[in-house]
């Protein structure tokens, strides 16, 4: 069984490993972690850094490398671009971003 996501009592994720086991990330962490995944995005797209996209959702655990070469705020996406190919990614299905 996957990592299932349920709205936690006080505002928390509450992860369910493989375990079956309840895990509970407090709003504080998700901030700190989400504004570090944006900070690394902005910092490709300043500085033309190669950056790696962890995933999470359906294909739990793909991974990305690229460059971002757009920031749509209004809809929370980002333009990854590699080679000759790009792809629209949500900041929402970003697990973790790092620079590769």
């Amino acid at each position: 069984m996957g990592k299932q996501l349920e709205e936690g009592l006080q505002g928390g994720l509450v992860h369910r490993n493989e375990e079956g086991a309840l895990h509970r990330d407090e709003p504080a962490a998700n901030l700190r972690r989400l504004e570090g995944i944006e900070s690394t995005l902005a910092q490709s797209l300043r500085s033309h850094i190669r950056i790696t996209l962890v995933l999470h959702g359906e294909g739990e655990g793909r991974q990305l490398s690229g460059f971002v070469t757009s920031i749509h705020t209004h809809s929370r996406e980002i333009k990854l671009q590699w080679a000759e190919e790009w792809k629209w990614v949500r900041v929402d299905d970003i697990a973790e971003a790092y620079i590769a």
